[in-house]
């Protein structure tokens, strides 16, 4: 009797101690698994982002040197998609199945090897190999981590999560444009052409990492080292019941993919690609154009400043979006900035006004992404969560494809690159119309959710 009492009163003390001290072990948690993880993969999707993206800085000079045309050029950016979206969802169904460290591992190596080998290419023809192949070998990275945060995050965080992680798109340029620049102004050994040499000292990077990632890290919360027992049973135990809360019956890879809902989201992400790779595939372009005196280093700087800006813009979204648990409203607002940003490029060709709307642009698309990506973790889960967001990304990016093509062609047929850049203008304003025009979560859980949000940051 008297071991049965104490028994319970020590079960009663440590409920206890939970309730007083959940706060703390809450805060605690999270801090540890936002600093231990964001970092790491923030810097893997720089990375990633400088492979997919450094061919415009390579065609201010690979262009000539292969003789492709204005089109060529566009089908040879956005060809890399066809690739991508045909093994999207396959990749991230086996990352769900075996594990990020693993996959992400080998998907690093693959890209970065393919990136590096595109600097042998000698045609046209090879060059659409070689970004048909990239495409293949990155296929699975970007909705993998989407992915690899819903096991880490609560849904209530993930917009926070996601902004920090996608501060990599803009931190790219950031970094990536200015070394670009200098590569393309200054590398030339051997008698190889710059462009060469910056598509394969930048695929570098990507090969160190992968055998890094799998050294570094952690599939789930149960194999984090770094979070002590209790941290790792408060953590799962505040998913699954998150995880509970979710609509029933959406939990098989063949529900996610042929919910509605997802295909809606996969439309939307569509129009947001077309701005987005014409941003970054045209951007050295556009500044470039401004003036026959612009070094290649002077571009590589003038094409850093609106991801510099959009950098902050990206956290505050982020964080307001968290606060208070409302996301279509942020993603509409900042596509609506983004379009309104196109469509004024093309009435104005000043050098400042030019740079400042580029900024308007960067800002609008980059703040955009995580109040966007933190949707589809409110009515997936599993397996469905897995092939969802695989099948959001792997379509949307077909936007990627097209966006690029057409806006060459529209160039080639007009001789000016501003009929193409409305068009990425107009795409944008449709997708924040679609947007808005999603249902909202059911008021009772956005404002219980609402309430339990807290600081941790």
């Amino acid at each position: 009797m008297d071991r049965a009492l104490a028994s319970r009163e020590h079960t009663e003390a440590i409920a206890g101690h939970l309730a007083g001290g959940g706060k703390s072990i809450e805060t605690r948690t999270i801090q540890k698994v936002q600093i231990r993880l964001i970092p790491y993969l923030f810097l893997l999707y720089v990375v990633a982002m400088m492979d997919r993206i450094n061919i415009g800085f390579a065609g201010l000079t690979m262009n000539k040197d292969l003789g492709l045309t204005s089109q060529q050029f566009s089908t040879a950016a956005g060809i890399f998609f066809i690739g991508y979206f045909l093994f999207e969802v396959p990749s991230n169904l086996i990352l769900h199945k075996i594990g990020a460290r693993v996959w992400i591992g080998r998907i690093l190596l693959s890209w970065g090897l393919v990136a590096s080998l595109t600097g042998l290419v000698r045609s046209a023809h090879q060059l659409y190999a070689a970004r048909v192949l990239l495409g293949f070998a990155e296929a699975g990275y970007y909705p993998g981590i989407v992915l690899y945060l819903t096991y880490w995050f609560r849904q209530r965080e993930q917009a926070r999560a996601l902004s920090m992680f996608l501060t990599g798109f803009a931190v790219n340029s950031i970094v990536g444009a200015p070394i670009s620049g200098l590569i393309l102004q200054h590398v030339h050994w051997l008698g190889a052409a710059s462009w060469r040499w910056l598509f394969l000292l930048e695929g570098l990077p990507a090969i160190a990492l992968g055998f890094v990632t799998y050294l570094v890290l952690p599939n789930r919360p149960s194999a984090a080292k770094f979070l002590s027992g209790d941290e790792k049973e408060w953590l799962q135990a505040e998913l699954e019941r998150e995880e509970k809360g979710k609509p029933q019956g959406r939990h098989s890879a063949t529900e996610g993919m042929t919910d509605f809902r997802v295909w809606r989201l996969a439309a939307i992400y569509f129009g947001m690609m077309i701005g987005s790779y014409t941003l970054s595939f045209y951007a050295p372009k556009i500044v470039e154009s401004l003036s026959s005196e612009y070094s290649y280093s002077l571009v590589g700087y003038l094409v850093m400043i609106p991801y510099l800006v959009a950098l902050a813009g990206m956290i505050l979204v982020g964080r307001s979006s968290d606060r208070r648990m409302e996301r279509r409203y942020h993603a509409a607002a900042c596509l609506l900035v983004g379009g309104i940003g196109f469509l004024s490029l093309t009435k104005i060709h000043s050098p400042f006004v030019t740079v400042a709307l580029l900024t308007l642009l960067a800002i609008g698309y980059c703040s955009s992404l995580s109040p966007f990506w933190a949707l589809p973790g409110e009515f997936l889960t599993g397996l469905s969560a897995a092939s969802g967001i695989a099948l959001i990304n792997s379509f949307g990016n077909l936007g990627g494809f097209l966006g690029p093509s057409v806006v060459g062609f529209i160039t080639q047929k007009t001789g000016t690159l501003y009929g193409g850049l409305a068009f990425a203008g107009i795409s944008m304003l449709v997708a924040a119309t679609l947007v808005l025009l999603l249902p909202k979560i059911a008021a009772g859980r956005a404002v219980q959710e609402a309430g339990q949000v807290r600081e941790w940051c």
